[in-house]
């Protein structure tokens, strides 16, 4: 058997052919005299009839062929009867009739219909997901994951790159998440680990004059899961020698339009907008902001400040801050959709939502029970800076400044979701530059990286590390896309001293600095080029890319949740002989 052609690629140019198909059959029809199936397979849909009166015995074979079951069919290419043709799909204007058809496997009843538009429950697609992938829609988004790798692949080597593959079992290093531990049977006691990245790989690449470097890197990170983790996840990691910020971002930018250009057909517009870490927060309270819509957060704190409303002046008494969200044009809503919001407000963590309904602004006419605490002075400046119209709804949240812009900014989101604020058929970069170095631990009452512990300072801040860690901006950067961070980077520490003295600043003893990270460090006594890199998130952007809720759609065998696969039983048990030959006990 070879077979001619797929079932998605004949058309009536091919009129007259004799072809050999092969694939799965996807629905038979008997109209009592003719039969038609239609055959499918990766590339599409191929109509095939069989005619008892060109052979009954092969028209009694096609009265037994079930959907799923896997046959090969021999036939010639004619047109579809007039007013039959399908302009629907590729293949639409012809069918085989067969002169021949083998089956090469049958098949059980599957569990759910192979249809695009199946409404299959994501436990039984994942399950039986070898099923899942015969459907259009689940394929589809693996061809384009294959798209964008090939994409990547190109463009990189065309840059200068070159692709590097980098350990899988590594050591254990401090990295921000729990690392998945494998125990070595030739070194009893002691331990492997999955990288959570190739950071220190990737430079000592640097060290070593590779210059530039990627890979299409498997990372696993033992963490509690949703919608966009999983356990293992996929980036293509980018890491470039004598660099700076603007070189990664220009690179990164020139990558993602020929992703999208290549692989989806739409054309992005460079350069990206550029938003420092505190602009975003206070302007979207979040460092990953969707730009799709407006409706950003207004800090009304000294407006408001000595009004008669205690509530905001115990809050401000405090240190903490007033902001609002301008709901354009929604004055109109009901009490009782203000009240679901004040209550996904308090379910958020605020405390309350304040809200004022604007009337006649030149008069500073609102309405709202707590109107009546402040003077007209305050209500029109309030007005004014929210940028207030007839008939907007202005939602306030008072509280510490962190509880503040984090219950605004899922609120903001909810909002935009529920009342229909958010054009989905956008695709919003940004980047988030000059984060902060440190973030206070208050559990643990020290301060640590926010990204990682290779990050570099900027130059005029190195004098803050031991005095002032809050003051220190990190050479850091994220690409936002849609308010999904899909990439994250930094330019690195070269030199040896600098190094230290972070691991000083972040908790990390001599001892405890030598073992987990001596020898990058020796590494860098050898001569180290600066660098740095990015590693957009391949999983997240393809999800993006095709519109998916999860990044679990995206990958070919994903896990649930709970980090388990329901098709392979994926983690099991192991038996007694495999525990003792690691010299490991289980406790029950």
């Amino acid at each position: 058997m070879k077979r001619t052609h797929t079932c998605g690629e004949l058309t009536g140019k091919d009129t007259g052919k004799d072809v050999i198909l092969a694939g799965w059959v996807h629905r038979r029809r008997d109209h009592g005299g003719l039969i038609f199936i239609d055959l499918r397979d990766r590339e599409g849909i191929t109509q095939v009839v069989f005619n008892p009166e060109k052979s009954k015995e092969l028209h009694h074979t096609a009265q037994d062929l079930r959907n799923e079951y896997v046959v090969a069919v021999e036939g010639q290419v004619r047109n579809r009867p007039k007013g039959t043709e399908n302009p629907k799909i590729k293949t639409g204007e012809i069918e085989v009739e067969a002169t021949s058809v083998t089956v090469l496997n049958a098949a059980q009843t599957p569990p759910f219909e192979i249809e695009d538009d199946s409404q299959i429950s994501e436990e039984l697609r994942f399950t039986y997901r070898f099923l899942d992938l015969r459907r259009k829609p689940a394929r589809d988004k693996l061809i384009i994951r294959h798209k964008v790798c090939q994409i990547t692949r190109n463009f990189l080597d065309k840059e200068g790159f070159i692709e590097v593959e980098t350990p899988i079992l590594t050591k254990s290093t401090p990295e921000g998440a729990r690392d998945y531990l494998v125990p070595s049977r030739v070194n009893p006691g002691k331990f492997f680990a999955l990288p959570q990245s190739p950071q220190l790989f990737k430079q000592i690449l640097m060290v070593a004059g590779m210059d530039k470097y990627f890979q299409i890197a498997k990372c696993f990170r033992d963490e509690d899961l949703r919608a966009d983790r999983q356990p293992e996840f996929t980036q293509i990691d980018i890491e470039m020698s004598f660099i700076d910020v603007d070189d990664i971002l220009d690179l990164t930018e020139r990558l993602m339009k020929e992703i999208f250009k290549e692989a989806i057909g739409l054309d992005l517009k460079t350069p990206f907008p550029r938003l420092k870490y505190h602009e975003a927060v206070d302007r979207f309270g979040t460092d990953k902001p969707d730009t799709r819509f407006g409706m950003e957060l207004v800090d009304l704190t000294d407006i408001l400040k000595g009004g008669q409303f205690q509530t905001f002046e115990k809050v401000i008494g405090a240190g903490g801050i007033v902001k609002a969200l301008n709901f354009k044009g929604k004055a109109d809503i009901s009490r009782s959709e203000i009240d679901v919001l004040t209550e996904l407000a308090i379910k958020l963590g605020a405390k309350g939502l304040a809200w004022f309904k604007a009337g006649d602004v030149t008069d500073g006419h609102v309405e709202s029970p707590i109107a009546k605490f402040f003077d007209e002075g305050r209500i029109k400046a309030l007005l004014k800076k929210t940028e207030a119209s007839k008939g907007d709804l202005i939602l306030m949240v008072a509280d510490k400044k962190n509880t503040v812009n984090e219950v605004l900014a899922q609120l903001r989101l909810a909002i935009a979701e529920k009342y229909g604020l958010i054009s989905k058929n956008s695709f919003n970069f940004l980047w988030v530059v000059e984060f902060p170095w440190f973030k206070y631990n208050e559990e643990e009452k020290r301060w640590e990286a926010e990204h990682h512990p290779f990050t570099a300072p900027y130059e005029e801040d190195l004098q803050f590390i031991e005095s002032d860690p809050q003051r220190v901006r990190a050479k850091a950067y994220d690409l936002v896309l849609n308010g999904v961070e899909i990439s994250s980077g930094s330019i690195r520490i070269h030199d040896r001293q600098t190094q230290s003295r972070i691991f000083k600043a972040i908790g990390l003893s001599d001892e405890e600095t030598k073992a987990r990270f001596g020898f990058l460090l020796e590494a860098f006594s050898y001569g180290a080029p600066p660098h740095g890199g990015i590693a957009p998130g391949l999983d997240r952007l393809i999800a993006m890319m095709t519109g998916s809720a999860s990044i679990r759609d995206v990958i070919a065998f994903p896990k649930t949740q709970k980090a388990a696969c329901f098709m392979t039983g994926a983690p099991s048990d192991v038996s007694e002989k495999q525990l003792k030959e690691l010299g490991l006990t289980l406790k029950k």
